[in-house]
């Protein structure tokens, strides 16, 4: 049925005109029992997926057979199809919805809307073509030609270049198995180093359920992450220095140095982004910057370098050291003293690299000083899914290879075992287009009906109600939750689609130790005035507002006595606070009585209150983007807006907000581990599922921002990153791949993707 009626005020609500942006709110209406049948009377759900136009329907299958035939009687005109063209309407507000009366030519001041759009397949150009050799068993594990060819090449500098679901585990595994068993190399002599305790965990049980050799004697063989590894080695030479107490574990511990030299500096401690100052000064260690070395490219740079100096002073002045100093100080103690690392290099004669393609300076600095004496240094891994370079990752080890070891041996790992043919072309084709890559492509070992989908909601808030029903149809027809996983760039592109899910009875985990979207500075900033006009005395709204409107924290203490002594509350305290310059006076008369008044208003429109009436944008230009390039405060704020325009009331957008931050803490201790997977790309890697759906493919999104704004500037590197992303998100799909291309974004015009735009036309 393409057409029903408001409960309330009996108004017609026709699919075939509504603008797609209204589409939402009337499905989350339904939800509430709030749109009723045009022939029963009774209340009638909207269908929002992937595969059809909306509808409206009715859960009882009985009543909504004989409702749909009726209505066909008595609303022939009503069962056209929704078009997919862009039209515009003439609307009218009734029950909080924009509600269209008729259809118009578009004219420039009328509002373009868009509709449906079905979705589209999209294809690689390579035709389906088994050309890997069938496979053959060694050890008793079966390996195809290429895989045997690298498990067997053990002397001299290697690089496995395993694209994805290649089966790189297993020819690590396999490799250090025949070294042992076949080669008799003494397993002492072995370092098989992992980026993850999860994946060295998994080869040391892969290496034990695979060989006769008994348990004690694989023990032998060096298996762990790079910090593990060499902090042992620190830790034998001088275990008191290196003791565990001394380690500063968490953000907290260095950002507490941090906020101490800010002080001493008089660098304004509010609001100062600390966690990217972190993020930089551990970016600089493992590319082997120390601070002499560093000529800052901005202001941002030079603040994070005069804080690095700090930091690093007062480690030493306390004998505390960080993750970062462990490879950085265990290089420096190897290449300083050239008879402990003979020692070393007599130990290990055979180095195996799982990730290659994520090895940062220092890391490779060490693998390389320790393989000096033989060159037996084998990499695994492959350069078109290097994704981690804010941790100091380059391409340019696996890229650059051959050069620095003229006499190794490339063996590509060509045959894909995880995705289906398709799934496979269309990666290729991404990735293909990016310049600075070896040249290779993934070849599928299957083939299904299914093809890549790319999908259209209309923004954000759609995009999670779609695939949320898709979610469902699939379960119902027997698929299992575990079996998806939906992925995002940023941990802000995944506010709808978790929202979504906490309304629904579909299991699912999140991200661990993930803070809710609602506690990120700049939205705790704004919402303060939106509690506020509900509670004056909401002391930790007062305290965020304070803070927006850039007034000392001291005068929190002074608005808590003012609210007893005039006894009024604490946001008209803020009028009788003395001593502050007369323009502080003059804004402070203007905001404060408008704020009350917010609560009348419907949340989106007090947001825009907020922003350009009451100050706000002023905040956001001061500590929206400070030294992030990634997120932005502006973002938070359209983002915030999107969610505010589902809700006609500031009481429950709030109940909203609070309901979705108490969730997500919840979630931090929960032992749930099975269920849909919602996480970054970035976390997805390694992972595979038989359904993936990944978010804002779209630019702006993938590529972010950023990397387009470098691009802009004639640096590419970025932008080739964000290709290498889609990739690895792409490959990540056994059988089903939904690209979502939402038209709008943060309230804005979006257009797909430049990535996939060309397998669109």
């Amino acid at each position: 049925m393409n057409s029903a009626k408001m409960k309330e005020k009996e108004s017609i609500i026709s699919l075939t005109q509504l603008p797609q942006q209204e589409i939402q709110r009337i499905y989350e209406e339904s939800l509430k029992e709030a749109v009723i049948c045009r022939c029963c009377g009774k209340p009638v759900k909207l269908y929002l997926g992937i595969n059809h136009p909306p509808y409206f329907y009715h859960s009882n299958r009985e009543v909504n057979e004989t409702c749909q035939k009726q209505f066909q009687i008595d609303f022939p005109q009503q069962e056209e199809t929704p078009t997919h063209e862009t039209t515009t309407v003439n609307d009218s507000e009734q029950n909080g919805f924009r509600l269209p009366k008729s259809r118009s030519i578009a004219t420039a001041d009328k509002k373009e809307t868009t509709k449906w759009h079905e979705p589209k397949t999209l294809k690689g150009r390579t035709p389906f073509s088994v050309k890997v050799k069938a496979p053959s068993s060694l050890l008793g594990i079966p390996l195809d030609v290429e895989q045997k060819e690298a498990v067997t090449t053990t002397e001299g500098p290697l690089l496995i270049l395993a694209g994805a679901g290649s089966g790189k585990t297993r020819v690590l595994t396999t490799r250090a198995l025949y070294m042992i068993e076949e080669k008799k190399i003494s397993p002492t002599s072995m370092m098989l180093v992992t980026f993850t305790a999860k994946a060295a965990k998994e080869m040391q049980q892969r290496l034990i359920a695979n060989s006769s050799i008994q348990a004690a004697k694989l023990n032998q063989l060096v298996i762990g992450t790079f910090h593990s590894i060499f902090y042992k080695i620190l830790i034998h030479h001088d275990r008191e220095k290196w003791n565990s107490r001394h380690l500063l574990k968490w953000d907290w511990q260095k950002e507490s140095y941090l906020k101490a030299s800010c002080r001493e500096l008089g660098i304004v401690e509010k609001d100062f982004p600390f966690d990217q100052a972190i993020q930089q000064i551990g970016y600089w260690k493992n590319t082997m910057h120390m601070p002499h070395d560093i000529k800052p490219a901005d202001d941002w740079e030079q603040t994070a370098l005069t804080l690095y100096r700090e930091y690093e002073d007062q480690k030493q002045q306390r004998g505390q050291f960080d993750f970062d100093d462990m490879l950085v100080k265990c290089y420096e103690l190897l290449n300083e003293n050239p008879d402990l690392l003979s020692s070393y290099q007599q130990r290990f004669q055979y180095f195996l690299i799982d990730e290659f393609q994520d090895i940062n300076p220092v890391q490779y600095k060490l693998i390389k000083l320790l393989s000096s004496h033989t060159n037996n240094l084998c990499g695994v891994g492959d350069d078109d899914q290097t994704i981690y370079s804010f941790r100091g990752s380059q391409p340019s080890f696996i890229l650059n290879f051959k050069q620095e070891y003229p006499s190794a041996k490339v063996i590509t790992l060509s045959a894909n075992y995880r995705s289906d043919h398709q799934i496979v072309s269309t990666a290729n084709d991404v990735i293909s287009k990016n310049k600075q890559r070896l040249s290779k492509q993934m070849i599928a070992q299957y083939e299904t009906p299914h093809s890549p989908i790319a999908f259209f909601p209309y923004d954000e808030e759609e995009e999670a109600t779609m695939i949320l029903q898709d979610m469902k149809e699939k379960i119902e027809a027997g698929a299992k939750p575990e079996e998806f996983a939906v992925l995002y760039r940023t941990h802000t592109g995944g506010r709808a689609i978790f929202e979504r899910f906490v309304q629904s009875s579909i299991p699912f985990t999140i991200e661990k130790g993930q803070s809710s979207f609602y506690e990120r500075k700049i939205v705790r900033g704004i919402l303060s005035y939106l509690r506020l006009s509900m509670n004056s005395d909401d002391s930790s709204a007062i305290t965020e507002l304070i803070r927006a409107l850039f007034l000392k924290q001291s005068v929190l203490n002074d608005v808590k006595a003012l609210s007893i002594l005039h006894d009024c509350s604490l946001v008209e305290a803020l009028l009788h606070v003395n001593g502050l310059p007369a323009f502080q006076k003059a804004k402070l008369k203007k905001i404060i009585p408008r704020i009350n008044s917010l609560q009348h208003e419907k949340p989106a429109v007090a947001l825009t209150i907020i922003e350009k009436d009451l100050g706000f944008v002023d905040y956001l230009k001061k500590q929206g983007n400070e030294g992030n390039a990634m997120e932005k405060g502006s973002d938070d704020l359209n983002d915030l807006k999107v969610v505010a325009k589902k809700f006609l009331t500031v009481t429950e957008f709030l109940q909203h907000v609070d309901h979705m931050i108490v969730t997500q803490q919840s979630l931090k201790t929960s032992t749930q581990e099975s269920g849909v997977q919602l996480m970054t790309i970035h976390r997805s890697k390694g992972l595979e599922f038989k359904y993936v759906y990944v978010l804002g493919v779209v630019d702006g999104s993938l590529p972010h921002d950023f990397a387009l704004e470098s691009a802009r500037k004639e640096k590419f590197e970025h932008l080739e990153e964000e290709r290498r992303l889609l990739y690895v998100a792409m490959t990540r799909a056994k059988e089903h791949l939904y690209l979502s291309v939402p038209s709008y974004r943060r309230g804005r015009k979006a257009v797909p993707s430049r990535f996939i735009r060309g397998m669109m036309k």
